[in-house]
């Protein structure tokens, strides 16, 4: 929000990268940046991460520039951190080398086909066509996954050492905490510590990971001068509301990155780097469990082939695997039993949702047996007749006709501008016959469904029930006018078409009086597109004349 408003030109995309690795290299706390650090950070990290060259030559240094800027102006750029001109100057400093570094980096990749570049280990492009062959993944309901992120002990962790932190702690130049304060920190989090000669603060990555955690839980957030500051709900995990914990586990979803291995060589980090992602990706494919000996031989293979150093980091790592998993089990993703490792449900709704972060398309739907009629609705909406159709038929063996049309139709009437919901929901109904009578008469209450309820009540000849009015016959003209533009310009106009320039001149002359939540709109779409010109100024009156109700 703050770049839109502020640095427009800028790509606050670009920044993600930039601000993740100066974190894992050279500051655990991303308000401190000093100029040695920046340019080792573009000059030597970056060229070896950066995904797409192109973009990074155009826009890294003002998307870097711009978050230097915010960190400044909000007070986020710590006491210990170098000026904003000192940054800035670096900045132009590195600028024609960075973008030479860049351009090498586009004539090492030219010709090479894009279907074979390969990424990290938790590369999920490289599965598209596998996700995409998936049978239905069926997710577990709210309640459910709810009451599993409140078990998750990674986050009681991170809850327990912000609670430590408490209101404007001061952090350290240098390292975040004193040694002390380290062991202090160990102790609150239930860490164990360390057996180590040297500072105890470089021995610690874990709770390194689980300060990080906190952060993007918003358990924890930076303060003025260098002070870091507990949120004021923190203690109160796990809240009560579902959805407030879905939405806070949701915010710490990316922290399953914490789970790769870090060694003490960068290089052999980073060959290794996407394993945690990888694990779980293959965990889904497999149906949701795996024995850990053939995921060490496939992910140990995949490593070898993406990155020369793969074979030896995987050495010096020891047991790659067990970062991974120990971070997965305590995000609440992942379970053993003997040798076997399993994806949870809350794991299953995870890996879900980081698959369509990556825009990559996998069949996943909530259980039948969860299912609220608006999640049946909106889902069949986007399926093959034949696949609504089984879904329909399915959730309506779960029950009674009567409570079914109930729950269709207060579905339908949440949102008066969703046409679609409606009409589907309305059809659905009306396949009900007499059981979905008292749902009907409950419908004549609501101004969007009563067009709909007197129709089929009178088409049931229920006594004493309304006649369709010309108004009802508007409505529902309006929202099957409204389906048809949602389907594109073409599927609109054919549809207008359809009816004869004579007919929509009719209706245009009464149907603007319609108190319908795309009116004006459609009005206005049809003066626009309608070949007849006659017709086209006619929805230009009825336009003027709704816009002046």
């Amino acid at each position: 929000m703050w770049a839109r408003a502020n640095a427009p030109g800028s790509d606050p995309e670009l920044v993600g990268p930039a601000a993740l690795w100066h974190r894992l290299a050279f500051s655990q706390d991303l308000g401190t940046w000093k100029r040695a650090d920046l340019r080792n950070l573009l000059l030597d990290r970056m060229p070896k991460v950066v995904e797409d060259p192109d973009a990074a030559a155009d826009g890294m240094l003002p998307a870097v520039e711009a978050y230097l800027t915010f960190l400044s102006q909000t007070g986020r750029l710590n006491k210990g951190s170098d000026s904003l001109a000192d940054l800035q100057a670096e900045l132009d400093d590195v600028e024609d080398e960075f973008v030479d570094l860049m351009e090498e980096l586009l004539d090492d990749t030219e010709g090479v086909d894009d279907e074979e570049e390969a990424g990290d280990l938790g590369d999920f492009e490289s599965f598209a066509d596998e996700l995409a062959e998936l049978d239905t993944i069926r997710l577990r309901p709210d309640s459910e996954l709810a009451e599993a992120a409140r078990q998750a002990p990674l986050i009681a962790k991170a809850r327990d050492l912000a609670v430590w932190v408490g209101s404007g702690r001061k952090v350290g130049e240098e390292t975040l905490l004193s040694d002390d304060e380290v062991e202090e920190a160990l102790t609150a989090s239930g860490l164990p510590r360390p057996e180590t000669d040297g500072p105890v603060a470089e021995a610690v990555p874990q709770l390194w990971n689980i300060w990080n955690l906190a952060v993007d839980l918003e358990f924890l957030e930076p303060g003025e001068a260098g002070t870091v500051a507990v949120q004021d709900d923190t203690a109160e995990w796990p809240f009560d509301d579902d959805e407030d914990v879905l939405d806070a586990w949701m915010l710490g979803l990316h922290s399953v990155d914490y789970g790769d291995p870090e060694l003490e060589d960068d290089d052999l980090t980073m060959a290794l780097a996407g394993l945690t992602r990888g694990l779980l990706v293959r965990l889904l494919l497999a149906g949701g469990s795996r024995e850990r000996d053939e995921l060490a031989r496939d992910l140990s293979e995949a490593a070898a082939d993406l990155d020369e150093l793969g074979a030896d980091a995987w050495e010096a790592a020891g047991d790659p695997l067990a970062p991974a998993i120990d971070w997965l089990t305590g995000y609440g993703m992942v379970e053993t039993e003997g040798d076997v490792v399993r994806l949870t449900p809350l794991g299953t709704e995870g890996v879900v949702h980081l698959i369509d972060d990556a825009d990559i398309e996998v069949d996943a739907r909530p259980a039948i047996e969860s299912m609220s009629a608006h999640e049946l609705l909106a889902l069949s909406a986007e399926l093959p007749e034949d696949e609504a159709d089984a879904e329909f038929a399915a959730w309506m063996r779960l029950r009674e006709p009567g409570r079914a049309a109930e729950e269709l139709l207060e579905a339908a009437a949440e949102d008066d501008s969703d046409a679609l919901i409606r009409v589907q929901a309305a059809s659905i109904v009306g396949t009900l016959g007499e059981a979905a009578v008292p749902a009907w008469q409950a419908a004549l209450k609501q101004s969007s469904l009563r067009p709909y309820a007197a129709t089929h009540l009178s088409q049931l000849e229920v006594e004493g029930a309304p006649e369709p009015t010309q108004d009802d016959t508007h409505w529902l003209i309006l929202d099957m006018w409204t389906i048809s533009a949602g389907l594109g310009r073409s599927e609109f106009v054919s549809s207008l078409q359809d009816i004869g320039p004579d007919m929509v001149n009719s209706l245009l002359e009464v149907i603007w009086k319609i108190p319908h939540a795309h009116v004006e709109e459609l009005l206005d779409l049809i003066s626009q597109v309608h070949p007849d010109k006659q017709v086209a100024k006619a929805a230009r009156r009825a336009l003027f004349k709704a816009r002046s109700l």
